[in-house]
């Protein structure tokens, strides 16, 4: 069995109607409820407002792969759960990072660049997937509309990914590296592109598909954490 935690801000669903209409529960209560199917999935939630930000260490050793959705509070992210997220992935655990998730803490300090990339309110997508035999393109059709999205368009500033899967392309002419894999350490990131909270992207089966893709994917492949530093067994 395998130990998510899906976090979320969940900032935009409490402070504006139109988003709370999208996601009532919470963009996280969404992702949770599609992975919570999943026959070998152990799902938990954390959101900011918790103590610590809900990412304490005993939630993190308990934790396999854990799912981040951010926006509102980057720079709010406490900069000691950040460290604490990187000492874990460095370790093995791996990490789904969604949407604007890209500017949290946690990639800036995992992948070791701005993570700046150019962006436009409404637009439309057509998600091209670029490598079908990867794991995480198991089971996904070689294109997916999403009707609304927001535009992430190139430069994206990171650095060489591991592969790149999926590759948006928008209505004004823009492309973006929209699915991307690193290693960093032990552990494994998946960052994927779609997901703007005003839009209801999360509840599209293609998508879901993916993200339960990314998540095994992304999953250790070590019994135990490993520390980087010691090389040692942590338990």
């Amino acid at each position: 069995m395998l130990k998510i935690t899906v976090w979320n801000e969940y900032k935009h669903e409490r402070e504006h109607e139109d988003i709370r209409k999208v996601y009532p529960e919470g963009i996280h209560t969404c992702i949770a409820s599609f992975l919570e199917k999943e026959e070998d999935f152990i799902v938990r939630t954390a959101t900011f407002d918790m103590p610590e930000h809900g990412l304490t260490e005993e939630v993190l050793k308990d934790t396999d792969v854990l799912i981040i959705w951010s926006h509102a509070l980057q720079e709010e992210f406490s900069d000691m759960v950040a460290e604490r997220v990187k000492r874990h992935v460095l370790s093995g655990m791996g990490l789904v990072a969604l949407h604007s998730a890209h500017y949290s803490k946690i990639m800036k300090k995992l992948l070791g660049t701005t993570m700046s990339l150019k962006w436009r309110h409404d637009d439309s997508e057509k998600l091209w997937c670029i490598v079908p035999t990867h794991p995480i393109a198991a089971g996904v059709p070689e294109m997916i509309t999403l009707p609304k999205e927001e535009m992430y368009g190139e430069f994206f500033d990171i650095p060489k990914p591991d592969d790149v899967i999926f590759t948006g392309w928008f209505s004004g002419g823009e492309v973006f590296r929209s699915g991307c894999t690193f290693s960093r350490g032990y552990g494994k990131i998946f960052y994927f592109q779609p997901g703007h909270e005003e839009y209801p992207i999360y509840y599209m089966p293609e998508i879901q598909k993916i993200i339960c893709n990314g998540v095994r994917f992304c999953a250790p492949v070590m019994p135990e954490r490993i520390c980087p530093d010691c090389e040692e067994v942590k338990h």
